[in-house]
């Protein structure tokens, strides 16, 4: 099967042997470039976000208002992402990814201003999580979508599975960096340094010679979003994916808007806790992502989601009972590992069984269980941690986990059929369109 034509030939011979499997999306010129801008952005990116995480607890103690701030900052991509995947599926991706990374990194600098200023208050930390909530609305469907385009379907899994190593290997840099400038200077020099990593992944954008063809917009917008969540709605297999993926964001997400609270409070680490704990779970994400980069099919995959979902559950109810920071950073590497695999494999899964034409849309509504539904899990978090404490939070979540793999495993068999089937088909047209 050979790439579709919109993609950039191969640019360099990969690695020999299992090296060329892993990293085979890397012989396309336009995902190295995108690849190279996007260490260096998100790695800024996770410096924020541990900042950010920090000042709050700073500014007001609470775990609420933690959980309320992380809340405010992703709630917008429930409500506006099935709007941005209708974009991607009518405009240029590439050039709404660009003006999402500009957008954000207006944002950021704002934050350094007021930060350094001595002006930050957290009423401004809200109104900021909620507007950089509203660009990663548009974002990541485009960007998730723009994958395809980058390196075609032959490829996608791979560079799937590579894009999440390099978010998850930013995870492991950008806290360490965060946790060494917290202790030395204020949080606003990591808003600052977020805001000039978005240089590069804009260079990167602007320097990629890729054809994104002009998708139709015969449709009107709302027959257009009502076209995409019919698609999901109808197709059994994608529609528990993305079920099960919306449920582990729900209950699981909350631990990392927590973490100051496990650093600070219950392992008396300070910041310098956070950074470790945030990066082990980076750590643990990378290598799942890697694990998953390292496959050459999607066969088995939905046995890995339902597994790496139970898994996660166990291995956070153990987190949750801890007391000793080691042995706390230890358990975040198997959390990390098994929340990396399910999402992107489920990620993979879905992709693999879309139509590039409702690829954005398929994609926002995956966005909305990423990301959209962790920022109700925040606030249910932080509300239940204030009553109850992080850890049974915490414990909570890894049970309602185990509950959600044992009933996706349970219907698995009766979805497999169909999935084969899209899969099929989606590899029979695009060798069709070749």
């Amino acid at each position: 099967m050979s790439a579709p034509a919109s993609t950039t030939p191969p640019s360099t011979e990969a690695p020999p042997g299992r090296l060329r499997t892993t990293f085979r999306a890397l012989q396309h010129r336009n995902f190295q470039l995108f690849f190279g801008g996007q260490i260096i952005s998100l790695t800024g990116t996770w410096m924020q976000t541990v900042a950010q995480s920090w000042l709050v607890y700073k500014l007001t103690g609470s775990s609420l208002q933690l959980g309320m701030v992380g809340f405010f900052g992703q709630f917008p991509v429930f409500f506006l992402a099935p709007v941005g995947g209708m974009l991607a599926d009518r405009m240029d991706r590439r050039r709404v990814v660009v003006g999402t990374q500009v957008a954000s990194m207006i944002l950021a600098f704002v934050l350094a201003a007021l930060t350094i200023s001595h002006h930050i208050q957290v009423r401004h930390l809200f109104v900021l999580s909620a507007l950089l909530g509203v660009v990663n609305a548009f974002d990541i469907p485009a960007r998730q979508s723009f994958l395809s385009d980058m390196v075609g379907r032959e490829d996608l899994m791979n560079a799937i599975a590579l894009n999440s190593s390099m978010f998850n290997g930013a995870r492991i840099v950008g806290p360490a960096i965060a946790g060494l400038i917290l202790t030395r200077v204020t949080e606003g020099w990591c808003f600052f340094g977020n805001g000039v990593s978005y240089i590069a992944v804009i260079i990167g954008l602007l320097m990629m010679k890729v054809e994104c063809p002009r998708r139709s917009g015969e449709l009107s917008p709302l027959e257009s979003l009502r076209e995409g969540f019919q698609f999901v709605n109808n197709t059994v297999p994608i529609r528990a994916l993305l079920l099960l993926l919306g449920l582990v964001s729900l209950v699981c997400m909350p631990y990392t808007v927590l973490m100051p609270i496990f650093a600070d409070k219950i392992l008396h680490g300070g910041p310098r806790a956070l950074g470790t704990l945030m990066g082990a779970t980076g750590v643990g994400a990378m290598f799942g992502a890697l694990t998953l980069a390292s496959r050459k099919g999607v066969r088995g995959l939905g046995s890995w989601v339902a597994g790496a979902a139970g898994l996660l559950g166990v291995f956070l109810i153990a987190f949750s009972f801890s007391r000793v920071e080691w042995l706390s950073t230890l358990l975040l590497l198997p959390v990390g590992y098994f929340m990396m695999l399910e999402m992107s494999s489920s990620n993979t899964l879905i992709q693999s069984m879309t139509p590039d034409a409702l690829r954005g849309r398929v994609m926002a509504v995956y966005s909305m269980m990423f990301m959209g539904m962790a920022p109700f899990g925040a606030l249910f978090g932080g509300a239940i941690a204030a009553r109850l404490g992080a850890p049974v939070t915490v414990a909570i979540g890894g049970v309602a986990a185990i509950v959600g793999a044992v009933v996706f495993a349970r219907f698995l068999p009766l979805m497999r059929e169909e999935g084969r089937r899209l899969i099929v088909a989606q590899e029979s047209l695009s060798e069709t369109s070749s």
